[in-house]
């Protein structure tokens, strides 16, 4: 969820310098597909609620519109125990997912966790009406992060540090943490917690102010360079691989609408995220704007 469907912490003051984005390249050709997305009915373009997905379907939305095709936003929807129903029903058309985290709420029991064992398990296990297009190399995992303080007091570099001191810590996350993902860890890591406590957007802001000992943050926030948090490594892969990837309703597009989602996944990498995602949270420019200023640098406008 991530990944889990969380938000990012939105109070920081100070800014850094993250990697670019990935390179450009010519626009999309046209496909020959028939017209029934990209010129007839109109595509909904919807998102989960955290800036981050928020960007996403803004990126995907100006795409689309670009190559003619209608669309309607619907944003900051909620978690994705509300929105995969719409996706599934068709009220929602197009929706920014986390490969690892729609699998585990598809098939909770799924051990597959690199990037090509996840994709085929979705092919194979989404509802008929679902649909996933090309993954995109840009990655949002899920993390356990600590401060670096409470790292060196305990000697914590990978979750599995983590097992020898988890029964006497707090951890926090978003609502659904706790249910996602007790099991997954007491079965990898064998983590055990004194309390699990919902603390939602402001994860972050529990570990650096001591609520909680440690927490679910994911790792394109930029707080984590920002604030020099510590997300423990994830060395037996509880986690899995977290690529973006397009949910769609499959009757409601098109060539052109896979054509052209397909084509922004292609272009799409984890420094371009990062980059985005740190104006957003930190310079507080708004997500469309970032959003129309990665596609025009990528030649998708």
């Amino acid at each position: 969820m991530r990944r889990l469907f969380g938000g990012l912490v939105l109070t920081l003051t100070a800014v850094i310098a993250l990697a670019g984005c990935g390179g450009g390249g010519d626009p999309l050709d046209e496909p020959t597909g028939g017209p029934s997305g990209a010129r007839g009915t109109t595509v909904v373009v919807g998102s989960a609620n955290f800036p981050e997905n928020v960007l996403l379907g803004s990126i995907y939305s100006q795409a689309l519109r670009a190559k003619g095709v209608n669309v309607e936003e619907k944003f900051n929807i909620g978690s994705r125990e509300i929105i995969f129903g719409q996706v599934q029903s068709g009220a929602i058309t197009v929706l920014p997912e986390y490969l690892g985290s729609l699998l585990a709420y598809v098939d909770p029991k799924s051990i597959a966790r690199t990037k090509e064992q996840i994709v085929a398990e979705l092919r194979g296990k989404l509802p008929d009406t679902l649909e996933i297009l090309e993954p995109a190399a840009a990655e949002d995992n899920n993390s356990l992060t600590v401060t670096r303080q409470t790292a060196e007091r305990y000697g914590l570099a990978t979750i599995e540090d983590l097992a020898k001191v988890s029964k006497d810590m707090v951890v926090g996350g978003p609502p659904e943490f706790r249910q996602r993902q007790e099991e997954n860890l007491r079965r990898t890591y064998g983590l055990e917690f004194k309390e699990w406590r919902p603390t939602g957007d402001a994860t972050a802001d529990a570990i650096l102010d001591g609520t909680v000992d440690v927490g679910n943050v994911f790792t394109t926030d930029p707080v984590i360079a920002l604030e020099g948090l510590v997300p423990l490594e994830d060395n037996k892969n509880a986690f899995g691989a977290e690529n973006v990837v397009p949910l769609v309703h499959r009757a409601g597009v098109d060539d052109t609408v896979r054509a052209t989602l397909n084509t922004v996944s292609a272009k799409l990498d984890t420094p371009a995220l990062l980059e985005m995602m740190k104006r957003v949270a930190v310079d507080k420019e708004a997500p469309e704007a970032v959003a129309k200023d990665w596609l025009a640098r990528n030649g998708l406008l």
